[in-house]
């Protein structure tokens, strides 16, 4: 029995070696990882940073720069820094720039959409209600050019019409209807004649009115007859693009028959987040490419942005007009459209130098000697490459722009940032 726990005691006795070896081991370990360790004075100097810190937050009752007790913002207490060993920083290759004021050029990167003119584009309908007799457009998408037919149209209003514009002709042709010559009555011939030609500007002025062309009105005068069926012919030159007019039709005043499109011009509208729109402009050039033509640019200038913004996908139509003359581009075709902003010059960094943490961002400038002081600052505009820097930094200041992100793991291991 008693050599049983001698044994014992042993075991104990050995495993307790074994484990204040291997913690002895892993100090070791952490200090040849984080290189030297810190001196005596620096020590005294964080202690320092720490009281000045805390004396300033007793007497002002407020914290440092980020709301803590670091002595960040502290004016007068020297801004603390991670250390890393050059062969730490050879390691994850570490590298710094100058910060500077360089030109800045932005690309909005977006969709857009081509369409119509809408100064092209033209409704077809009558003023006078009737039946559609005859079509000239038997299909949509039809070419049809500025004063081709359309469609033959008869109303008993306009017919009834034109009878009374050649009744009024007539009246007027006799003198009023008064062929007395004693001198009572050549005065009220003088009237009536001047009631009549009145009569028969109204008349003529309610033809044209009903879209009757001065062509087919001195036809009516000519021939003493009046035309059964009124034609409607096309305002502009294009295609039509949508067609309600069928044979038999009864077409009420208004209705829309026909709608022509004249596409020797389109416009294409594009979509602009709202974060973006303080950059475009009219006057912003864009360079648009589409699918159904690889490798042919279009370029065009913004000559419109949109009032409104969508509620779903929170973006403003800007709009952008192309000529169109073989007729290539179609409506409702997809588009990629870049719009270029230049921003002027402006003081930036590399967009690797800052780490956003969601609340702030953060640089670690280069304080010489491996020490990296971690800083806030507040950025502007970014664009691929280039973050604009609006505060806590100034031109020269040197910047970690690779393995920024090991820094701050770094920083964070040793409590610098928090």
């Amino acid at each position: 029995m008693q050599e049983s726990k001698k044994i014992k005691i042993k075991k104990i006795f050995f495993t307790v070696l074994i484990l204040a070896i291997a913690a002895a081991a892993y100090v070791l370990f952490r200090s040849a990882g984080h290189g030297k360790t810190r001196s005596a004075s620096q020590k005294a100097q964080t202690a320092a940073l720490q009281n000045s810190s805390a004396a300033a937050n007793s007497n002002s009752g407020s914290g440092g720069g980020w709301g803590d007790d670091s002595g960040w913002g502290n004016e007068n207490a020297e801004a603390p820094t991670v250390h890393i060993s050059r062969a730490k920083r050879q390691l994850i290759n570490v590298s710094t720039t100058a910060v500077k004021v360089v030109p800045l050029v932005k690309t909005v990167r977006t969709v857009g959409v081509v369409t119509y003119d809408e100064d092209r584009l033209a409704t077809v309908n009558t003023k006078v209600a009737g039946w559609i007799d005859k079509l000239y457009v038997d299909y949509t998408g039809m070419y049809v050019r500025k004063g081709q037919p359309l469609a033959k149209i008869y109303s008993p209003e306009l017919y009834a019409t034109q009878q009374e514009y050649l009744n009024v002709l007539k009246w007027a042709g006799n003198g009023g209807g008064n062929k007395g010559d004693t001198a009572g009555s050549l005065g009220i011939n003088r009237m009536l004649a001047g009631d009549a030609d009145s009569m028969v500007a109204a008349a003529r002025q309610r033809l044209k009115l009903y879209d009757i062309p001065e062509r087919e009105i001195k036809r009516i005068e000519a021939t003493g007859r009046p035309i059964r069926d009124l034609t409607i012919y096309s305002p502009v030159s294009g295609y039509v693009v949508q067609k309600d007019a069928v044979a038999g039709l009864k077409a009420e005043p208004g209705q829309t028959l026909f709608n022509v499109a004249d596409l020797s011009r389109v416009w294409i509208l594009a979509d602009v987040y709202e974060d973006d729109l303080s950059l475009v402009g009219t006057g912003r050039w864009a360079d648009i490419t589409l699918g159904a033509f690889p490798g042919r640019v279009f370029r065009a200038r913004i000559d419109y942005v949109y009032p409104a913004l969508s509620g779903q996908t929170r973006t403003a139509k800007v709009r952008f007009s192309i000529p169109n003359p073989r007729m290539r581009l179609k409506p409702q075709m997809y588009s990629d459209v870049l719009i270029k902003c230049d921003l002027g010059k402006r003081l930036a960094v590399p967009a690797s130098a800052v780490i956003d943490t969601g609340l702030r961002q953060i640089v670690y400038v280069d304080r010489g000697g491996g020490n990296f002081e971690p800083r806030q600052i507040t950025t502007g505009v970014k664009t691929d490459t280039m973050v604009e820097v609006l505060s806590g930094l100034k031109p020269g200041d040197r910047v970690a722009t690779a393995g920024t992100f090991l820094i701050d793991s770094e920083s964070r291991l040793e409590g610098v940032t928090k």
